[in-house]
């Protein structure tokens, strides 16, 4: 069923309401629509207010940290209050006074191959802005094996980039979109440096986190066309932005979530052992 717009949510979203590709039907979208955040830090801050703020109708918040002093140079969704507070907590917090409308789903959980698919299974639309490889090849693996949409969103000190992957379905010529295995086949080798060890500009996770808020808009709403297939790069220091594109790898494998099938209409089959 289409949820229906309240005379409060026509005014809240009236410049959506206004926009010939958005318009009513595609803030009803929004309405009815389910996003997974994983991270409420740096990245997870303006992709939360934003997507709050847009009204999409469930956020689901996972993050097993607690606010920091340290944090707040770039986790703007906290406060100064809430420091020692569960983040997922003080983010609902902040979503519940920016638009009353927008339910929050709290997972103050790590993130693992015992956890992960349950949750990932209960959202339309998954956005990554974590800050280590091993969680985010966990989620694109999910999200793949689930057939969710993924936006996944990196900083460090000045720079970040932003893609989106839906490798469970083809291009317009017929060919497999490009899954996270594809930009990025394996985990670094060794320690990769976190802003906590080099520094991170504070406002960078601002522009990427609003850009990654974009395009979960633009897959809700079908505006535009999503960053599938392209890595976008931000260079702040230089103010550069760049856009390469990436292939799907022929040798790639359908992630499988633990206890579940690939999801159907995957474009490609696991090579053979």
């Amino acid at each position: 069923m289409t949820p229906t717009l309240s005379q409060d949510e026509i005014r809240r979203y009236s410049r959506h309401l206004l926009l010939r590709d958005v318009g009513g039907p595609g803030q009803q979208k929004l309405k009815a629509a389910r996003v997974l955040c994983v991270g409420a830090g740096g990245l997870g801050s303006p992709i939360i207010e934003y997507l709050a703020a847009a009204g999409v109708g469930t956020l689901g918040l996972v993050d097993d940290d607690v606010v920091s002093l340290s944090n707040l140079q770039r986790q703007v969704v906290h406060s100064t209050a809430n420091v020692g507070r569960l983040k997922v907590e003080s983010a609902a917090e902040r979503v519940a006074a920016l638009n009353p409308n927008v339910t929050t789903e709290l997972f103050p959980v790590r993130l693992d191959s015992d956890n992960i698919a349950d949750i990932v299974d209960r959202f339309d639309v998954i956005v990554d802005g974590t800050d280590n490889f091993p969680t985010r090849f966990l989620v694109a693996d999910t999200a793949y094996a689930l057939g969710k949409p993924l936006v996944s969103a990196a900083v460090q000190e000045f720079y970040g980039s932003v893609t989106t992957l839906q490798p469970y379905l083809t291009d317009d010529n017929g060919q497999p979109e490009p899954s996270w295995r594809c930009l990025m086949p394996r985990e670094p080798d060794g320690n990769v440096p976190t802003c906590s060890e080099v520094g991170i500009l504070g406002a960078v996770v601002g522009v990427l986190g609003t850009l990654a808020a974009c395009e979960v808009l633009k897959l809700i709403t079908g505006v535009g066309k999503p960053l599938l297939g392209r890595l976008l790069m931000v260079d702040i220091r230089d103010m550069q932005i760049d856009t390469i594109g990436y292939r799907r790898r022929p040798d790639t494998v359908i992630p499988t979530a633990k206890g579940r099938q690939p999801a159907a209409g995957s474009a490609s089959t696991p090579p053979e052992q």
